[in-house]
């Protein structure tokens, strides 16, 4: 059986780690595919170091197969996101694994069942127009339907349900396998068995002991760092210099949003002020992060909208190897080299170029036919 992650590892953790060893307890001779966002991810933040690193780690720690999610689905919402990665892993994997803060599968699927229905659509407009966020306007929604509405309070729930939407939505084959999630997926302290991303990455950025929370730190030793803030300026001279139509061109603008985060981007000093200025309480933080990522990097709302045409493959071992060759024979394509005359190479190797600008330390453009497949031969983990 093969089983399917859709993943950052931003940076790959304890709490990973614990991931990958139930999934190999539970079918030890099963194998396991990555798609792993690349150099961006979901957050609308650059990858805290690149995406080679940690695609070696993921294999390196149990993974046979890591894939890149294309970055127009990395910087997607939550749906976008999801709905991406399950039809890339659709026709590879036969069970799809996620966390979530509940094991509560049934829960999961008739949540994602119903915000797939009519009567949902007709619920969640009435909330909107009460002022409410989308968030909560979705989970009120749920509520008048007699679900458990509340599950959507939680992170991990949210994008569990969105992997289950996207399940039922394709009529994909893959099982619906959701692990217990321990920890709190937003803490700032990272908890010794249980770490959050967020907490690691904060540990890394403040030079603080990070090493006891990954499986093998020598791994992230020699790696740059990179972070929001060291390309600050480079996201502002991006802003400042775009026209009212590019503005209009973004994806996430709707109901005149984009026009906020032009006046702001033309009026306000920091990155900080300009995302505050235009967050309200309808649209969340992170919606405005990945908008402005998305400016920064030229992905217009059209380009966001339109599928990848490849998806790269970033490292193997023998198992991962023989995945591949099964998906060819079947007429699945999954590139390891360039493709030529690709509108969505062009942007592949502009992120390349732009993510060096996110680096605590100088960094030349880094084009993507420079980076090599990792291969670990005869790999058990």
């Amino acid at each position: 059986m093969i089983t399917g992650i859709i993943c950052e590892y931003n940076p790959l953790h304890l709490g990973h780690k614990k991931q990958i060893k139930l999934i190999k307890q539970a079918d030890p001779e099963g194998s396991i595919v990555c798609l792993m966002s690349g150099n961006f991810v979901q957050r609308g933040m650059p990858a805290t170091v690149n995406k080679m690193v940690r695609a070696k780690m993921a294999v390196d720690h149990g993974a046979d197969l890591v894939l890149e999610l294309p970055v127009v689905g990395a910087l997607s919402s939550a749906e976008g996101f999801a709905a991406t990665g399950v039809s890339i892993l659709s026709p590879i994997c036969h069970r799809l694994c996620f966390g979530a803060e509940t094991e509560d599968k049934e829960s999961l699927l008739a949540l994602a069942k119903a915000l797939l229905s009519e009567e949902f659509s007709a619920a969640l407009k009435a909330e909107l127009e009460k002022g409410l966020s989308f968030p909560a306007a979705r989970q009120a929604a749920l509520e008048t339907m007699g679900l458990h509405g509340e599950l959507l309070s939680s992170p991990n729930n949210i994008l569990a349900v969105e992997y289950c939407k996207a399940i039922l939505a394709q009529k994909s084959d893959m099982a619906a396998m959701p692990i217990f999630r321990e920890g709190s997926y937003h803490d700032t302290q990272a908890d010794a068995e249980n770490p959050s991303a967020t907490a690691v990455r904060k540990l890394m950025e403040e030079g603080a002991d990070w090493q006891s929370f990954v499986p093998a730190p020598e791994d992230l030793e020699g790696a740059v760092l990179h972070t929001l803030q060291s390309g600050e300026k480079a996201i502002l001279g991006k802003l400042r210099s775009m026209t009212d139509q590019e503005f209009e061109a973004l994806p996430y603008g709707s109901e005149g949003l984009w026009r906020k985060l032009m006046h702001a981007a033309r009026e306000k000093a920091t990155l900080e002020e300009i995302i505050h200025a235009t967050k309200s309480k309808r649209y969340t933080r992170t919606r405005i992060d990945r908008m402005v990522m998305c400016a920064f990097l030229g992905i217009t709302d059209e380009t966001l909208r339109s599928p990848a045409p490849y998806v790269r493959v970033l490292a193997f071992n023998d198992r991962g190897r023989q995945i591949l060759k099964d998906a060819r024979e079947q007429g699945q394509f999954i590139n390891i080299g360039e493709v030529v005359d690709s509108p969505y190479q062009a942007l592949e190797n502009r992120c390349g170029t732009l993510y060096g600008l996110f680096s605590n330390s100088p960094e030349k453009p880094d084009l993507e036919r420079n980076y090599r497949v990792y291969y670990k031969k005869n790999a058990e983990v």
